[in-house]
């Protein structure tokens, strides 16, 4: 049995970047052999186990064969004759295809250090069109490494148009798409990851509605250079977009309800946010209580960022932004206690706090 340190872990390491999660694969052991040494297995579709101090993942090492469409459409075969080779021609990128023994030295039999080298995102083995879903991994690294200057060989690009021409996308599941769009999104440089993916054809594929959007992708890097949260960053992306568009996208990739919200609200009140300063009390008390924020404070922050991040591209300040915080908590201020003391309830009591703090912005608007 020997053991190997895999993937991100020695790739980072390389990089001189932090290294977060190890994976380890097991070359020459079977289950029994895993198990009788206090290895406890996880997953049902090939043997990974868990090991029995530190709970990290041990992957015996494994191949697969293409045996149906989509991201799950692989049979895997694992066993101890299985070489470390073997195992690693499999994966996506050279750069992910190195590995460690227990004494540091590295394995590269697919040349990914001269590539971390060189900057070049590059597929192992043809077999990478097998799997739809790299396509969105290495548009994912892309978005990654683009700091440091990485690019996806042209041979790559070319492969990924193919799987984009195939119609094999269109497999992928929405949980697995998301997963890989949500880690995009969250990367230093996250606008490269859908340039990457237009590049190659598979934009049109997946999100049609971005396909000749380009303001979006400079708000999407104004919010990652601001260190925004996702549904900030989902909702930059999808600003500009018809609201039949932005839905559509939110329910194709099954995008979590925070998420939706938001990119809905922003499609539909952010050109009355950059016209803050010029609204009717009543249109911002509309606007205030169609983001709830007397229970959902953060939503209405967000979708300030999100407009703010807008205004960025042109390196304007956004006074709206303050403006609009202060009505929010002006709005939160007021009192339902003496409304309820009064003997108000019901509607009766809904319509005299709505009038209470439509005053209070009216003052607010006039100071």
């Amino acid at each position: 049995m020997q053991i190997y340190k895999v993937g991100g872990a020695v790739r980072d390491r390389l990089l001189g970047r932090p290294v977060s999660d190890v994976d380890w694969l097991v070359v020459g052991a079977t289950v029994e052999q895993m198990q009788a040494q206090g290895y406890r297995p996880v997953g049902a579709d090939f043997p990974v186990f868990l090991h029995p101090k530190t709970g990290e993942e041990y992957a015996l090492a494994r191949t697969e064969r293409k045996s149906g469409r989509g991201y799950g459409g692989f049979t895997f075969h694992a066993s101890p004759e299985v070489t470390l080779e073997e195992d690693l021609i499999r994966r996506d990128l050279t750069i992910n295809a190195m590995a460690e023994d227990e004494h540091g030295q590295l394995y590269d039999p697919y040349h990914g250090k001269a590539d971390l080298e060189q900057r070049i995102l590059r597929h192992v083995s043809p077999a990478f069109a097998e799997d739809p879903l790299r396509v969105l991994r290495v548009a994912r690294f892309a978005a990654r490494y683009a700091p440091l200057g990485f690019h996806v060989a042209d041979d790559t690009l070319k492969l990924m148009r193919q799987i984009a021409e195939s119609g094999e996308l269109q497999a992928l599941t929405a949980e697995r798409s998301w997963k890989e769009i949500e880690r995009a999104l969250m990367e230093s440089e996250p606008q490269v990851f859908v340039e990457v993916l237009r590049s190659c054809g598979a934009l049109k594929e997946l999100m049609p509605e971005l396909e000749h959007g380009t303001d979006t992708l400079a708000a999407l890097h104004q919010a990652a250079k601001h260190q925004q949260s996702l549904p900030v960053r989902w909702a930059c992306l999808l600003r500009g977009l018809e609201p039949t568009a932005i839905k559509t996208l939110n329910q194709r990739f099954k995008v979590p309800r925070e998420c939706q919200e938001l990119a809905v609200l922003v499609g539909e009140f952010a050109e009355e946010a950059d016209q803050a300063l010029a609204l009717e009390p009543v249109s911002l008390l509309e606007m205030l209580q169609k983001f709830d924020v007397y229970r959902r404070p953060q939503r209405f922050e967000d979708f300030i960022e999100a407009c703010r991040m807008d205004a960025l591209l042109e390196n304007q300040d956004y006074p709206q932004a303050e403006y609009l915080r202060g009505a929010a908590t002006t709005a939160r201020a007021v009192d339902v206690k003496p409304l309820m003391e009064s003997g108000l309830s019901g509607q009766a009591l809904g319509e005299a706090l709505k009038t209470e703090r439509l005053k209070a912005l009216m003052a607010y608007r006039n100071q």
